[in-house]
Protein backbone atom coordinates (compact mmCIF):
# COMPACT_ATOMS: atom_id res chain seq x y z
CA UNK A 1 0.00 0.00 0.00
CA UNK A 2 1.55 3.49 -0.83
CA UNK A 3 1.39 6.13 1.65
CA UNK A 4 -1.06 8.97 1.44
CA UNK A 5 0.88 12.77 -0.13
CA UNK A 6 1.82 14.69 2.61
CA UNK A 7 0.91 17.82 3.11
CA UNK A 8 4.23 19.40 1.91
CA UNK A 9 3.96 18.07 -1.01
CA UNK A 10 0.42 18.25 -1.56
CA UNK A 11 0.74 22.02 -1.96
CA UNK A 12 4.21 21.91 -3.88
CA UNK A 13 1.53 19.83 -6.55
CA UNK A 14 -0.72 22.97 -6.37
CA UNK A 15 2.36 25.80 -6.75
CA UNK A 16 3.57 23.74 -9.83
CA UNK A 17 0.00 23.30 -11.24
CA UNK A 18 -0.82 27.07 -10.72
CA UNK A 19 3.01 28.17 -11.98
CA UNK A 20 3.15 26.03 -14.41
CA UNK A 21 -0.11 27.03 -16.20
CA UNK A 22 0.87 30.69 -16.07
CA UNK A 23 4.38 29.45 -17.69
CA UNK A 24 1.92 28.51 -20.42
CA UNK A 25 -0.78 31.33 -20.54
CA UNK A 26 1.24 34.17 -19.65
CA UNK A 27 5.31 33.20 -20.44
CA UNK A 28 5.80 37.03 -21.22
CA UNK A 29 5.88 37.23 -16.34
CA UNK A 30 8.96 34.88 -16.67
CA UNK A 31 11.04 36.83 -19.56
CA UNK A 32 12.29 39.04 -16.61
CA UNK A 33 13.76 36.20 -14.56
CA UNK A 34 15.74 34.62 -17.67
CA UNK A 35 19.46 35.13 -17.12
CA UNK A 36 21.32 36.44 -20.50
CA UNK A 37 23.00 32.78 -20.98
CA UNK A 38 20.03 30.75 -21.34
CA UNK A 39 19.00 29.91 -25.32
CA UNK A 40 15.95 30.37 -26.26
CA UNK A 41 14.03 32.18 -23.42
CA UNK A 42 10.57 31.44 -24.77
CA UNK A 43 10.79 28.16 -25.24
CA UNK A 44 12.68 27.33 -21.97
CA UNK A 45 9.60 29.07 -20.16
CA UNK A 46 7.13 27.14 -22.11
CA UNK A 47 8.94 23.58 -21.60
CA UNK A 48 9.66 24.87 -17.65
CA UNK A 49 5.88 25.07 -17.30
CA UNK A 50 5.09 21.95 -19.12
CA UNK A 51 7.84 20.02 -16.58
CA UNK A 52 5.90 21.92 -14.14
CA UNK A 53 2.68 20.64 -14.78
CA UNK A 54 4.20 16.72 -15.10
CA UNK A 55 5.66 16.95 -12.18
CA UNK A 56 2.36 17.90 -10.45
CA UNK A 57 0.79 15.37 -11.99
CA UNK A 58 2.98 13.27 -11.01
CA UNK A 59 3.35 13.79 -7.11
CA UNK A 60 -0.12 12.81 -7.35
CA UNK A 61 -0.01 9.24 -8.65
CA UNK A 62 1.60 6.98 -6.12
CA UNK A 63 2.78 4.63 -9.31
CA UNK A 64 4.56 8.18 -10.59
CA UNK A 65 5.47 9.81 -7.12
CA UNK A 66 9.10 8.35 -6.28
CA UNK A 67 10.11 9.27 -10.03
CA UNK A 68 8.04 12.87 -9.97
CA UNK A 69 9.32 13.92 -6.40
CA UNK A 70 12.96 13.89 -8.11
CA UNK A 71 12.13 15.48 -11.07
CA UNK A 72 10.51 18.22 -8.88
CA UNK A 73 13.43 18.38 -6.74
CA UNK A 74 15.29 18.55 -9.93
CA UNK A 75 13.62 21.67 -11.89
CA UNK A 76 13.22 23.11 -8.51
CA UNK A 77 17.37 23.02 -8.19
CA UNK A 78 17.22 24.88 -11.79
CA UNK A 79 15.03 27.64 -11.64
CA UNK A 80 16.89 28.58 -8.38
CA UNK A 81 18.89 30.55 -11.04
CA UNK A 82 15.96 32.49 -12.06
CA UNK A 83 15.05 33.39 -8.17
CA UNK A 84 18.29 34.45 -7.59
CA UNK A 85 18.64 36.70 -10.96
CA UNK A 86 14.94 38.18 -9.92
CA UNK A 87 16.15 39.17 -6.57
CA UNK A 88 19.79 40.87 -7.55
CA UNK A 89 17.80 42.33 -10.26
CA UNK A 90 15.08 43.77 -7.43
CA UNK A 91 17.63 44.85 -5.39
CA UNK A 92 18.97 47.20 -7.99
CA UNK A 93 15.59 49.47 -8.13
CA UNK A 94 13.10 51.42 -5.82
CA UNK A 95 10.28 49.06 -4.95
CA UNK A 96 11.23 47.85 -0.87
CA UNK A 97 8.08 45.54 -1.56
CA UNK A 98 9.22 44.01 -4.60
CA UNK A 99 12.51 43.77 -3.08
CA UNK A 100 10.93 41.31 0.14
CA UNK A 101 9.43 39.60 -2.08
CA UNK A 102 12.43 38.53 -4.35
CA UNK A 103 14.37 38.11 -1.60
CA UNK A 104 11.94 36.50 0.11
CA UNK A 105 11.48 33.55 -2.54
CA UNK A 106 15.23 32.41 -2.45
CA UNK A 107 14.42 30.40 1.27
CA UNK A 108 11.16 29.15 0.31
CA UNK A 109 12.68 27.07 -2.09
CA UNK A 110 14.25 24.83 0.26
CA UNK A 111 11.06 23.56 1.82
CA UNK A 112 10.24 23.04 -1.66
CA UNK A 113 12.59 20.92 -2.34
CA UNK A 114 12.34 18.93 0.82
CA UNK A 115 8.99 18.39 0.44
CA UNK A 116 10.20 16.79 -3.74
CA UNK A 117 12.44 14.54 -1.80
CA UNK A 118 10.16 13.51 0.76
CA UNK A 119 7.84 12.66 -2.36
CA UNK A 120 10.56 10.90 -4.15
CA UNK A 121 11.07 8.31 -1.55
Amino acid sequence: MTAPLRRDAKLLAGGFLASGTVHLVKPDVWEPLMPDWVPMHREVIIWSGVAEIACAAGLLFPPTRRVAGLASAALLAGVYVGNVKMAVDASRGKSLPLKVAAYGRLPLQFPMLRAALRAGR
